[in-house]
């Protein structure tokens, strides 16, 4: 005889699994919703804090951050500022990363290089950055140099230990299959030392990055104060100049959002079509 209760339950348990059935186990699964929970759950302490502080020159609402943010990027000058920062973020950067991957290079070849780099690495990657901002503009003026120069400085180290650290995590026998296939100098490096290191490498770029746009805020701070122009570090210190402590709370999200952005979209979709596409990280 045939169990109908069961044959009857069937459909019921197909439908609660059909896909795109809402749970909400499966909304906590999803990175963005999760990220989204949270920043919903630190504005709201964020507006009760400032409630209860009841000050808006020490600590504005959220809301209150939120309507001069929006009044800041339409006639204020943050839009403009973001960009600036931004335009001398990307050229430090990248001419930290081609040093860096060139330092690499050279000591993947040589022990004795390797020891250099590691030394000077070990010296100066705990030194601040913006520690060199009086020597870089006794040395380069006030100008657009002394910014690349402590930029430089900030991602070159951090950058250079990661990639060196991944080149010599890489299996002997993936060398040995190189070495066998006649490749040497770059195009061993091109072809077997950088797939096998990427997880460290885009870790390394991470935090040169992170390393990179705090130095070139505090930076601005100070740069802005002595030529009185800058980006977005000199919209904040101008900001707080004036006591319009909303307006630098938006810049501050201005630096906040931009950070956020480059990470989910640069840097965790480059791992989403390398390394974890290839089963390299989880």
């Amino acid at each position: 005889m045939t169990d109908t209760t069961h044959l009857n339950a069937m459909p019921v348990e197909t439908a609660s699994r059909r896909p795109g059935t809402f749970s909400a186990s499966r909304l906590l699964q999803s990175l963005g919703a999760r990220r989204i929970m949270v920043l919903v759950a630190l504005a709201v302490t964020w507006e009760i804090a400032a409630r209860y502080q009841a000050n808006p020159i020490m600590l504005p609402g959220f809301l209150d951050a939120a309507r001069a943010f929006i009044a800041a990027v339409s006639s204020d000058g943050l839009l403009w500022a973001a960009l600036s920062s931004l335009a001398v973020l990307l050229k430090g950067y990248a001419i930290a990363i081609v040093i860096a991957t060139a330092l690499v290079s050279l000591s993947v070849a040589s022990p004795f290089l390797r020891d250099a780099l590691q030394t000077v690495a070990a010296m100066l990657n705990p030194l601040p950055a913006i520690a060199l901002l009086p020597l870089s503009m006794l040395w380069f003026g006030l100008g657009e140099a002394s910014l690349l120069f402590v930029l430089v400085n900030a991602v070159i180290w951090p950058f250079a230990l990661s990639a060196l650290a991944g080149f010599e995590a890489v299996p002997e026998t993936q060398r040995l299959v190189g070495r066998n296939y006649g490749l040497r100098g770059l195009r061993y490096v091109a072809q077997i030392l950088v797939p096998s290191a990427l997880p460290s490498l885009i870790s390394g770029l991470r935090i040169g990055w992170a390393f990179a746009w705090r130095t070139l805020i505090a930076a601005e701070l100070v740069f802005g104060v002595s030529s009185g122009q800058g980006g977005l570090g000199w919209f904040i210190f101008r900001a707080r100049n004036e006591l319009m402590t909303d307006v630098v709370f938006a810049g501050l999200a201005a630096v906040i959002l931009i950070g956020l952005v480059v990470e989910a979209v640069v840097f965790r979709g480059l791992e989403t079509v390398t390394v974890r596409r290839w089963g390299m990280l989880r």
